[in-house]
């Protein structure tokens, strides 16, 4: 018979199993390098973000895309950021080069959103001015379009490495390592059960060390795993338009705000 600490264990990773699986994004598809579902942008600033873009994937490899979504679906945005960046799969694979900038107007909510590789340049303090200095004073005022397109330039002026005129503007504050360490404990205390709930259902499902795993009865969505199961709906990062991400991951990297 299992202990009483083993079998609290499996109840609580049962739990969390269910939740986690029961609660699926419906993200919007990935249909260009900026994804304006909440329609908040003009068709002249689209354009010439979209350009931009395109410029900067051109010529360093840095794929940076813009979403606004129409609700962040009851989830807070540092998660629905990085699930939807995982999602899409922004970057290339080997390098995780990629930048998410979403704008969730319904909740005042913004985030930049980095990929691994690029954390060394687009550090958590830089996302947190550009954040507070180019973005935020435009949306205060309404005007989505006018703080997208400052925060897409200076991004891009960070990631340049064209950054003097923000020195005097940045405070770098940087966390010991040991703070950093405590806030990946969670993390990997989720990823642990979320391992276990899937080892268990794939087993269940007929699947087994060495066999073939069944994939069936809908969509499931694991956070922070960076894989979806289920029907084929979540294969690959692109959605149509002929616009697909390159394979690239976030472990949460970034910065966010309110207005």
């Amino acid at each position: 018979m299992a202990s009483p600490g083993v079998t609290q264990f499996l109840a609580v990773a049962l739990a969390v199993c269910f939740v986690t699986f029961a609660f699926a994004f419906d993200f919007p598809p990935l249909t260009g390098r900026v994804v304006d579902q909440a329609n908040v942008m003009s068709a002249e600033s689209r354009s010439d973000i979209e350009s931009e873009l395109k410029d900067l994937e051109d010529k360093s490899g840095i794929q940076l895309v813009v979403a606004t979504v129409k609700s962040l679906q009851g989830s807070d945005v540092e998660s629905y950021a990085n699930q939807l960046f995982r999602f899409w799969k922004l970057g290339q694979a080997q390098k995780n080069n990629g930048v998410l900038l979403l704008v969730a107007p319904a909740e005042h909510k913004v985030r930049i959103e980095v990929g691994y590789g690029l954390e060394g340049t687009l550090t958590d303090a830089w996302s947190s001015v550009i954040i507070s200095s180019a973005i935020l004073p435009r949306f205060k005022t309404g005007d989505f379009s006018g703080g997208i397109e400052r925060g897409v330039d200076s991004i891009i002026s960070v990631l340049s490495g064209d950054t003097a005129d923000w020195q005097p503007k940045v405070d770098v504050r940087r966390e010991d390592a040991s703070a950093d360490f405590d806030k990946l404990i969670p993390i990997l205390l989720v990823l642990l059960i979320v391992f276990i709930c899937w080892y268990l259902i794939r087993n269940a499902n007929g699947g087994g060390p060495g066999g073939t795993t069944t994939r069936g009865g809908g969509p499931v969505f694991i956070p922070y795993s960076g894989s979806s199961w289920g029907g084929g709906r979540f294969g690959g990062g692109g959605f149509g338009g002929g616009f697909l991400g390159g394979g690239g991951s976030s472990g949460g990297g970034g910065a966010s705000g309110s207005w």
